[in-house]
């Protein structure tokens, strides 16, 4: 008795085939009207120098995935701006085995942001204060972990945020479309 089976490539193309019939979209990557955010260097409150740098830098990163947004310092041609404010930094928390040595290390970071309609004014996010975390097993505490650490939060909140905003312009899209009368 033979058995019929399909290659694997032919697998991959029907599966492909009924993701785009189904109106899935990926949640990385937005393909509609192109939108210009304007993004003016983040307030710092912390005492780490370049950490509204590092986070503008890895923003513009996330924001490169979708060629229909981009990041802007030009505040004139953007249709909405994403503001932010470095709250806090606590650099490091250090755990400690029951003989005294240390076994981690913690960095939070707290952060709040808002994405606005340049042209209503209409704030269509807003995230008064979030806190992220990072926690790294060490064998000393040294600037090389808090480092590391910084560098993961920083790239979860750059993630969390690009994501946010694309859902938003997304929701915007769909509100600013005309809706079929019955």
């Amino acid at each position: 008795m033979l058995k019929h089976t399909l290659p694997g490539w032919a697998l991959l193309l029907v599966g492909m085939l009924l993701l785009s019939g189904c109106g899935y979209t990926f949640p990385h990557v937005y393909e509609g009207p192109h939108h210009s955010i304007y993004m003016p260097t983040w307030q710092n409150r912390t005492n780490k120098l370049g950490l509204d740098m590092k986070i503008y830098q890895s923003l513009s990163r996330w924001f490169q995935k979708s060629a229909s947004v981009d990041l802007t310092k030009d505040k004139g041609g953007a249709d909405l701006i994403l503001t932010g404010e470095i709250l806090s930094i606590d650099l490091p928390s250090v755990s400690w085995s029951t003989i005294s040595e240390v076994t981690g290390t913690k960095v939070n970071l707290v952060i709040r942001y808002a994405l606005k309609d340049q042209r209503t004014g209409k704030v269509l996010w807003e995230v008064p204060a979030k806190l992220y975390s990072a926690d790294y097993t060490v064998s000393t505490v040294s600037a090389a972990a808090d480092e590391a650490a910084l560098t993961k939060i920083i790239d979860d909140l750059s993630e969390d945020i690009y994501l946010g905003a694309l859902r938003r312009i997304r929701k915007q899209q769909q509100q600013q479309q005309p809706q079929p009368t019955p």
